[in-house]
């Protein structure tokens, strides 16, 4: 149960408030002490962060939760009524990297993040809090990096590397990818967004840098909109900021130009997809965030999160549609099978699950109970990122494979069938950390009824 008592944080920024008690009226909004501060990315706190907390303010709430505006731009106040008394919640969506500086000033309970935390802030709490553990670091949503293009733009996809060659500004007029004969307007969010972060990951890497040109945005909803009304733009945004811009399909290295899409997006199949975090300090964290995470992360949470454009991590089953690309062998292999909307992906070496992949056990073992199925109708099919030879990378994927079958005898599911498919079917550029995260996985198939 919510009390204001048992969630108030004693830090000094706090302590100081009840002594100006005669003067809080007099203070805005900002100035009061909240039972909870959620600080960082702009993609989480524009809308997902507000909507889930509202959820999960409801459960225990007298009456209706109200969000009001913090006097400050893309700031926003959770106010509810929990057992008599007051709860206020903070959310600050100046961008991923403003959250961090807040968790580790201790100005923030919980750092939202759109992308994985850094190497270098990972160290710099690692006397605080391990934020590779699964107490810390919170997988809350699927993303999808959007590419997007005014809607009469006549290009429907782009590799990669030439998306990195466009905004590198090396290629500046539509005519040299097939479009019309007019220049390249370019839009990217600004440096403390973690959209940004994603972007020059995964397209610049250290081989592009962005052209000067590029207007900047704090805001993906606006970038999204500026992109739309203007018939030469291309930009980059959040999956649930399309608004009414072009989406385009993206490819990496030999893998199919794939759009983002339910299944491409909840798999980490699509090559711009992303997983949006929260980061909190482990066992210190305070309870009234550790259960707010926990409410996200479940069934009920997931379901919110669809409902605010993002991808829910709730388990859904999909009969793809295979193109010439996949092999006639794995098509036979997956005839009387639809696919689950999750992949088993590895953190270490080749068959430690990682931190999202934990939880997804639980979530394919609720769904098979919720679904009246049996370990029999479960099919489990590991790839291997590209290897020496044959052989090996076939051994690699049914070991990953059989981990995963292992994995879930804990959860009530004892001996799920399991396969490897070898190298094969790449979904990414094969080989390094990009290749081995993504081709490295675990698929998760069911039986048609």
């Amino acid at each position: 149960m919510l009390t204001l008592l048992s969630h108030l944080r004693l830090s000094a920024r706090r302590l100081a408030l009840p002594l100006l008690s005669p003067l809080i009226l007099a203070l805005p909004l900002s100035a009061q002490a909240n039972d909870l501060e959620i600080h960082g990315s702009n993609t989480i706190g524009a809308r997902l962060a507000p909507m889930l907390m509202t959820a999960y303010l409801q459960q225990s709430a007298t009456g209706k939760v109200t969000e009001r505006p913090n006097g400050k731009e893309n700031e926003k106040l959770l106010l509810a009524n929990a057992n008599g008394k007051p709860v206020r919640v903070l959310v600050a969506a100046h961008g991923s990297s403003t959250g961090y500086k807040a968790l580790a000033a201790n100005r923030a309970d919980i750092w939202a993040s759109s992308r994985p935390a850094k190497d270098s802030e990972i160290g710099a709490l690692k006397s605080r809090a391990d934020l590779t553990a699964p107490d810390s670091e919170h997988v809350i949503a699927i993303d999808g990096l959007a590419v997007l293009v005014h809607p009469a733009n006549p290009v429907n996809e782009l590799s990669i590397d030439t998306l990195g060659k466009i905004f590198a500004g090396e290629i500046r007029n539509w005519s040299e990818i097939g479009g019309s004969d007019s220049p390249i307007h370019l839009y990217a969010r600004d440096d403390r967004s973690g959209t940004w972060d994603t972007f020059k990951s995964l397209v610049l890497g250290k081989t592009y840098k962005l052209d000067a040109s590029a207007k900047r945005f704090e805001s993906n909803d606006q970038l999204s909109d500026s992109v739309s009304q203007d018939a030469s733009a291309i930009g980059f945004a959040g999956l649930a900021s399309v608004r009414d811009s072009k989406v385009l399909a993206i490819s990496d290295g030999n893998a199919p130009a794939l759009k983002p899409t339910q299944l491409t997006v909840a798999s980490e199949d699509y090559p711009l997809a992303r997983r949006l975090f929260m980061y909190s300090p482990g066992q210190k964290t305070q309870k009234m965030a550790a259960d707010f995470l926990e409410f996200a992360q479940s069934e009920e949470g997931q379901a919110i999160v669809s409902r605010s454009g993002f991808i829910s991590q709730n388990p859904m089953a999909v009969k793809p549609n295979f193109d010439d690309s996949v092999p006639a062998s794995f098509q036979r292999l997956t005839a009387n099978y639809s696919r689950l909307t999750v992949n088993f992906r590895f953190s270490k070496g080749r068959t430690k699950l990682d931190n999202k992949a934990q939880r997804d056990l639980k979530r394919v073992a609720d769904y098979l109970s919720r679904e009246h199925l049996t370990a029999g109708e479960l099919l489990l099919i590991g790839f291997a990122d590209q290897q020496s030879n044959e052989l090996r990378a076939q051994m690699i994927s049914e070991l990953r494979a059989l981990s995963v079958s292992k994995a879930l005898k804990d959860h009530g599911i004892p001996e799920a069938a399991y396969t490897g498919y070898g190298q094969y079917m790449p979904v990414g550029t094969a080989g390094g950390n990009s290749g081995q995260q993504r081709n490295g996985r675990v698929e998760v198939w069911v039986r048609n009824h």
